[in-house]
Parts: structure tokens; C-alpha cells; sequence
């Protein structure tokens, strides 16, 4: 199928539901670098090695060729989320989900942020396109529970693996760095969390970039009566736009979810900030590999706090802890409902 930009803009002129979609689409990418991709830069700006702008244009960038390179050693995860759903080959009621789920994620997400709390837009997704394909299906056949699975697993893996291992490359950084002069170690620190940024970028493009280029794809495919884009490759152009909006959302509210992460949560050194990246990126590879969609944001925070359990437990604010668990807990039931109410309200006016 023929997916260039002139014929994707000539579809989603003569297609007003492919134009809901995808402007949608579009919208949560914007809020997801707005209240998502902040997480990957928090540890190099509030330890002070990179300015604020500089690290969200560097996002934009690692989180380009994230998606680019990851996209084509694996795609899984792009059609991980799709599967979760059956609609039962009806292409009409599968873009309207899509559109249900992509509304649900823009008010959860939002309403998140404006009390600075990092959301999983990925479990947004997941919640509420099931949501959606229950009220389109009547009834829980409309979700496929061999692939939700994959959920469970991604976010045990992401918060368990996270948390343990930042407490472990903490206590290895500690340990080698041991004898060493706090001041001469300054440097090398620096620029070793502007690497673990640019990493943890990179990744967080190859994890959520890469689902919502999915949902994106398959929307034209929908429309153009295919349920499947298996073994088509994301286009150029897309991900270069996912880059840019992410970075133009990250720009725009990502400073109080840097606070929220690398400040509030627990109060990082250099050494712990890259720690904290080094753990994270390699959890979100593993993850990535296997085609286990996780949530970049569960990842990085329990990285942080498994790096401020090195010096202690009480160095964890567990009252900002308590807010993201309680959040990212109601993110299935919250917006589950809210995917299955839009889904009610848009199958009434189409």
C-alpha cells in the first residue's frame, strides 16, 4: 500500500473520520512529549548538566531515531496494542475506538499534568481502546485477553526491574567510584548523564513513539479496508513528524513533570541521575526486544526510586510516590471508562 505523505494528505482530506483519527493521534503525541517524554531528560536537567531547552531539542532528536532504528529491528510493539482489541473485521467501529481512545487519553493525561503527576500514556491507550471495544462489541469479547497479558508482564517488568535495577547500578557506581574524589568524578558525570538522556530518549521513541505511529498507520489502513499493517514499514515522514510534536509538547509543559520526577520524588546527584538512566534504558531495551509494550514513565520513576533507596528509604518522598501509584492505577479503570463513554457518544452522532 502507498503511505507517502501526498497520498496520506489526499486521504485525509476525503476521509472526515481518518481526519478525526489521526488529528487525534496527533494531539496525544503532543501530550504524551508534554507529559511523558519529560521523563527521559528530568535527571540531566535538575542535576544541572543541561539547560532545559537544550535537552528537549535533543529529545526531539533521540526520539526520532528511536522510532527510525527500533521500528526496524522490531516492530511488535506497534502492533501489540491493535491486537488487544478484536472488533471482528468491522473497520468502521475500530476508527471510531481509535478515536474514543485517543479523546481519553488527552483528558486523563491532561488532568494529570496540571497536578504534576507523570501518566502511562501507553496504558492510557491500552485502557482506552478496550474501553472503546467494549461498548462497541456489548460485552468483554470485544478484548483479546492472550494479548493484555503482555500488559501485565510490561508493567511488572517496568516497575520491578526498574526499581532494582537503579538500586543495583547505583550500588555499583558507588562501589567502583569508592576511592575516588567526588570533584574529579563531577565531569565525567556531566556528560555521562547528557549520554544517559539522549539514551533514555532514544528509547522512550523506540516504546511510546513507536505505538503511536501504529495507531496512526492503522488508521489509514482502516480506512482503506485492512486490519493489519503487519510487515509494513513506519514512513519517514511520520516519525520525523512524531519527533518534532513530541518535542514541541515537551517544550511546552514538560517542566512540571521534571520537577515532579527529579526533584519532588527524591533529590538526585549527578552519579544517581545517571544511574537512574542506565537502569531505565536497559530495562526499556530488554522490554523493547521482546516486543513487551511498557510504560517509559513507570520505568524511569522507579529507577529514581531505586536510586535513592541506595542511601536510604527516607530519602524517597513517598507522599509524591503514593500520588503516581494511586495515578497510574486508576489509568486502566479511568480511562477504560472514558474510552467506553466517548465510544457510546461518537457511535451516536455517526
Amino acid at each position: 500500500m502507498d503511505i507517502t505523505f501526498s497520498v496520506f494528505m489526499e486521504q485525509m482530506t476525503s476521509s472526515p473520520v481518518l481526519f478525526v483519527a489521526i488529528a487525534l493521534t496527533i494531539g496525544v503525541i503532543f501530550v504524551n512529549g508534554w507529559t511523558d517524554a519529560p521523563n527521559a531528560i528530568a535527571t540531566c536537567v535538575v542535576t544541572r548538566c543541561m539547560g532545559a531547552k537544550q535537552a528537549i531539542l535533543m529529545s526531539a532528536v533521540f526520539n526520532f531515531f528511536g522510532v527510525f532504528i527500533m521500528s526496524m529491528i522490531n516492530s511488535t510493539v506497534a502492533m501489540t496494542i491493535k491486537n488487544m482489541v478484536n472488533f471482528n473485521g468491522n473497520n468502521e467501529d475500530a476508527l471510531v475506538a481509535l478515536c474514543a481512545a485517543m479523546t481519553a487519553i488527552v483528558i486523563w493525561a491532561v488532568t494529570a499534568w496540571y497536578f504534576g503527576i507523570p501518566t502511562s500514556e501507553s496504558h492510557a491507550l491500552i485502557a482506552g481502546l478496550s474501553g472503546a471495544a467494549i461498548a462497541l462489541q456489548g460485552g468483554l469479547s470485544g478484548v483479546n485477553f492472550n494479548e493484555w497479558i503482555k500488559v501485565i508482564y510490561g508493567l511488572v517488568l517496568s516497575t520491578g526491574l526498574g526499581f532494582f535495577s537503579g538500586f543495583f547500578v547505583c550500588k555499583l557506581t558507588v562501589f567502583i567510584c569508592r576511592n575516588m574524589d567526588r570533584r574529579s568524578t563531577d565531569g565525567f558525570f556531566t556528560w555521562a548523564q547528557i549520554g544517559g538522556g539522549a539514551a533514555m530518549s532514544f528509547m522512550h521513541g523506540a516504546q511510546d513513539g513507536q505505538k503511536f505511529m501504529g495507531v496512526m498507520l492503522l488508521g489509514v489502513f482502516l480506512v482503506n479496508g485492512q486490519d493489519t499493517t503487519a510487515g509494513v514499514a513506519l514512513p519517514v515522514w511520520m516519525m520525523l513528524l512524531c519527533s518534532i510534536v513530541m518535542g514541541l509538547g515537551t517544550s511546552v509543559g514538560g517542566k512540571k513533570i521534571i520537577k515532579s520526577v527529579g526533584m519532588d520524588m527524591v533529590k538526585l546527584e549527578k552519579y544517581q541521575g545517571f544511574s537512574a538512566d542506565v537502569a531505565a534504558t536497559f530495562c526499556l531495551l530488554l522490554s523493547t526486544l521482546f516486543g513487551i509494550p511498557v510504560s517509559t514513565t513507570h520505568t524511569k520513576t522507579t529507577a529514581i526510586m531505586g536510586v535513592g533507596a541506595v542511601k536510604r528509604l527516607s530519602a524517597i518522598n513517598l507522599s509524591v510516590v503514593k500520588d503516581m501509584v494511586l495515578t497510574w492505577i486508576l489509568t486502566f479503570p479511568g480511562c477504560g471508562f472514558i474510552g467506553f463513554l466517548m465510544a457510546k457518544i461518537l457511535m451516536a452522532i455517526v
